[in-house]
């Protein structure tokens, strides 16, 4: 990418008639994402577990654009509200062009998902994926999956993916499941090529964004350290500024499929977008493959 120029959202081009699904749109990158694509003409649907807080969220939004946002629910955390969720859009009409699989948990003490799943590769990694399987059919251009330099981090056992046999922690947890995003997103693009569909799928990282998303681990220390980052202009980025990089790999015509885009200056943490490479960890295609195996065996067969 030319550094002369650095991406900004002015540099979105124009998405008047393009249906874009943001999943978790009720805050922070998501609804920066929401904000940035509807001024750009896009119809945008808000897919949120909470539907009143996704509307006051859509009420901020200006009143010239707030019209080409639409709330509809949808529980992450729930297999079954995802299928209802793709059932109401088929419904609704059905083309969607670009996914953006945004929504995700961090740092969370242990819960699980209904399905009985560890919370956050249930909410971050499965039902994106049963997602992205459902509106697959819908779909006219790509999809994006949000990632995390956390992946860094992770360290994926196929027959582990709930960390039953290794024992859980909140910032393991989280690691695994973005670098489970990063490694499906590559995964699906194969997928994709061997259909011969022209679909892309791509990954991209926010850098290090103030959000309240990091500050939920219910451990005052570890939650205390990430609210001194926030309030630090200089550490985190705004959630406009995160939300770029998502924007890049969703709307830039000229990228290529299987690509991932992250901010462009202090390895990553912040600046503007540019295309860039994840570990090599992430790479690994035989480790790909059978992730999408299980992520697929688990969202068909383990319903409650």
């Amino acid at each position: 990418m030319n550094r002369s120029h650095r991406w900004s959202a002015a540099d979105i081009p124009d998405q008047a008639g393009r249906t874009f699904v943001v999943t978790g749109a009720n805050g922070g990158i998501g609804l920066a994402i929401t904000a940035a694509l509807t001024a750009r003409g896009a119809r945008v649907i808000m897919a949120c577990r909470n539907v009143d807080k996704a509307e006051a969220a859509r009420a901020t939004l200006p009143a010239e654009t707030r019209g080409l946002a639409e709330v509809r629910l949808v529980d992450m955390a729930d297999l079954d509200s995802v299928d209802e969720f793709v059932a109401a859009t088929a419904a609704a009409g059905g083309q969607v062009d670009v996914l953006v699989n945004n929504a995700g948990l961090m740092n969370i003490p242990h819960a699980r998902t209904a399905q009985g799943h560890e919370m956050q590769f249930g909410v971050n990694v499965l039902a994106h994926h049963a997602l992205t399987r459902g509106l697959e059919p819908m779909l006219t251009d790509r999809v994006v999956w949000l990632g995390s330099l956390a992946h860094l981090r992770g360290r994926l056992d196929t027959d582990d993916l709930n960390m039953d046999a290794r024992g859980y922690g909140p910032m393991a947890a989280y690691a695994n499941s973005k670098l489970a995003c990063i490694m499906l997103a590559y995964e699906w693009q194969r997928h994709f090529d061997r259909g011969g569909n022209g679909l892309k799928s791509l990954a991209a990282h926010p850098g290090y964004t103030a959000t309240e998303l990091i500050r939920q681990s219910g451990k005052p220390l570890a939650d205390r350290f990430f609210e001194l980052g926030n309030s630090m202009t200089w550490a985190g980025l705004t959630p406009e500024m995160g939300a770029l990089s998502v924007l890049f790999a969703a709307t830039m015509p000229g990228l290529a499929g299987g690509e991932f885009v992250g901010p462009d200056r202090l390895g990553g943490l912040r600046g503007h977008p540019e295309v860039t490479t994840s570990s090599r960890r992430s790479y690994d295609q035989s480790v790909s493959a059978a992730l999408w195996e299980r992520c697929t065996e688990m969202t068909e067969f383990q319903r409650a």
